[in-house]
């Protein structure tokens, strides 16, 4: 538990011992053990799952768990690699402290990745952006108010995918700008396809508004095509201008991109009827079913902010 002891060692100790750690287990490390007590704070459980179901759903899940206890404090949310740096919990619990109704996320500032990491990355977010309208600058290192959490276990779409969740939400939330850290251990699981598959996951929460904005391109290209074939039609049937050899190949693929555009929004139609009318998994009503056990050290006192690890 190496990310513990460096909270330990880094944290204000008055606010750490009003900590409680919630590690989520979701089998990516079979030897995870309980800590001695000197690194837990007030408590420690660790929540886990039967099976491996991603970074991602393990915190949707360890949210679940949290909501449906008795007590309800701030929660923090942190990836257990150590890339969330303990001594910046303190700067989101100030920033909450001045917007009490809001969900604070941690914008990176700086980030240690390659240049080519780097590079897709800034692809992604566009991407982003011309696809949803909005733009994503964090990710899951967050604070939660206890009356937002209660409301967020029950948006499904934090089962795909837990910030583009909370923008679905329409949850009130804002980023602060802090520095991402190196990780403690080990190199990242997550590779290329990890990292195209975990960025079509957060477009894929706001289908609405992909789709709609994918059909308003599927129409401005639709229009543009008219135009060049009405264009040629003109030159031809009007003008003593020659129009070339190529002048039919244009046509058709001008009406080719027509018949695409057409296809592509009926594919969109249907793609969002279906969402809509799908049963989504809700992760307050069903976290249970993918709860092997709880292992939970004696609490000690009443603690205050809770802190979520996903591993």
């Amino acid at each position: 538990m190496l990310l513990m002891q460096q909270i330990s060692s880094t944290v204000d100790p008055v606010l750490y011992g009003r900590f409680a750690f919630l590690v989520v287990d979701d089998c990516s490390d079979a030897t995870l053990k309980q800590p001695t007590q000197s690194y837990v704070g007030q408590s420690l459980s660790i929540l886990r799952l039967w099976r491996n179901v991603g970074h991602q759903k393990a915190i949707a899940l360890g949210l679940a768990y949290l909501a449906d206890q008795p007590d309800q404090y701030p929660t923090v949310v942190m990836d257990s690699d150590g890339e969330d740096l303990p001594a910046d919990i303190a700067k989101l619990m100030e920033a909450s402290t001045q917007q009490p109704n809001k969900i604070v996320f941690a914008h990176r500032s700086q980030r240690h990745e390659g240049v080519i990491f780097r590079f897709f990355y800034l692809i992604y977010k566009t991407i982003f952006r011309l696809l949803t309208g909005r733009i994503i600058t964090f990710g899951n290192f967050s604070l939660i108010p206890p009356h937002q959490l209660q409301k967020l276990v029950h948006v499904s779409e934090i089962w795909n995918n837990y910030p583009g969740g909370v923008i679905r939400s329409r949850l009130s939330y804002m980023a602060i700008p802090i520095e991402r850290g190196n990780r403690l251990a080990g190199n990242s699981k997550m590779n290329f396809v990890s990292l195209v598959l975990h960025g079509l996951s957060t477009i894929s929460v706001l289908m609405d508004t992909t789709a709609v904005r994918i059909a308003l391109f599927c129409v401005l290209a639709t229009g543009v095509s008219l135009l060049g074939m009405a264009a040629v039609a003109y030159l031809h049937l009007f003008t003593n201008v020659d129009v070339p050899g190529w002048a039919s190949f244009l046509v058709l693929s001008f009406f080719v991109v027509i018949l695409q555009a057409f296809l592509i929004s009926i594919l969109l139609i249907f793609m969002v009827l279906s969402y809509r009318t799908q049963q989504h998994f809700m992760p307050a009503n069903q976290y249970r079913d993918f709860i092997e056990r709880v292992d939970s050290l004696p609490i000690v006192s009443t603690p205050a902010p809770v802190v979520s690890s996903a591993s």
